[in-house]
């Protein structure tokens, strides 16, 4: 079983909305990706998340967005690889602050998105998020996705001196190439629990997963992205959590 360290966006209510069970989810995840007001967040919300993670001995990382608030930040944006460098920076420095005021630090950096899933097939992108990461903090880990052929990422990490935390998904289908299937395909998002576990469980074993045209696809992963925006996922989460844990 490898070490898999769990992680779930955090921090994406925005004033009296509430998004997510983030009090639920907290207790099971190693690493809390917060929200840095550009999809969804506030300061307060903001404030409150970090104390959480905190709280439960949880890592804090930045979960930066294009400026899309009203897309929850799944669209994308025309925007150059100079205004994501400066995007990304701006929603560090945020968090960074919030972060020193209760005692922590951001840990890492995790795009949230279509700004996640664009640097994913834009190497300019990449490039720009990778530059923020190094200009802010040299050495701060960026999580991306494990994908079928993780080199080229990796090489530009290197070029850049920047540290790479793979991900997997337990509740999203994948294709061939080891992408995520868009949310609006039939069967892009597992819902049952079983699934959920046993595709956590074959993530963390080095087995591979069955992608959504039958093919098998082998992930290395550092971390494993899991979410709790219902009872059912945070069953799930609970799942996973004791299933990574092992036998007590």
């Amino acid at each position: 079983m490898a070490t898999l360290l769990l992680n779930a966006d955090m921090g994406e209510s925005f004033g009296p909305w509430t998004m997510g069970q983030d009090e639920a989810v907290m207790p099971f995840v190693d690493l809390a990706n917060v929200a840095c007001g550009f999809h969804a967040a506030d300061p307060d919300t903001m404030r409150r998340t970090v104390a959480l993670a905190k709280a439960h001995g949880v890592r804090v990382g930045a979960h930066p967005a294009y400026p899309d608030l009203v897309g929850f930040g799944r669209r994308s944006l025309a925007v150059s690889p100079a205004e994501v460098e400066n995007l990304v920076l701006y929603q560090l420095g945020a968090l960074d602050a919030i972060c020193r005021t209760e005692g922590t630090q951001v840990h890492y950096v995790k795009p949230h998105g279509a700004l996640y899933n664009d640097m994913m097939q834009n190497e300019a992108i990449l490039a720009a998020v990778m530059r923020a990461l190094a200009a802010f903090n040299p050495g701060l880990p960026l999580m991306l996705m494990a994908t079928a052929n993780p080199e080229p990422a990796q090489a530009l990490a290197n070029e850049h001196g920047v540290p790479l935390w793979f991900e997997a998904f337990a509740d999203r289908a994948y294709d061939a190439a080891g992408f995520l299937v868009p949310r609006s395909r039939p069967g892009a998002v597992h819902h049952a629990p079983e699934v959920i576990v046993e595709q956590a469980r074959r993530i963390a074993t080095g087995e591979p997963l069955v992608t959504i045209d039958g093919n098998p696809l082998r992930l290395i992963a550092h971390t494993l992205c899991v979410h709790g925006d219902n009872p059912e996922s945070i069953a799930a989460v609970a799942a996973i959590r004791r299933m990574l844990d092992g036998p007590a």
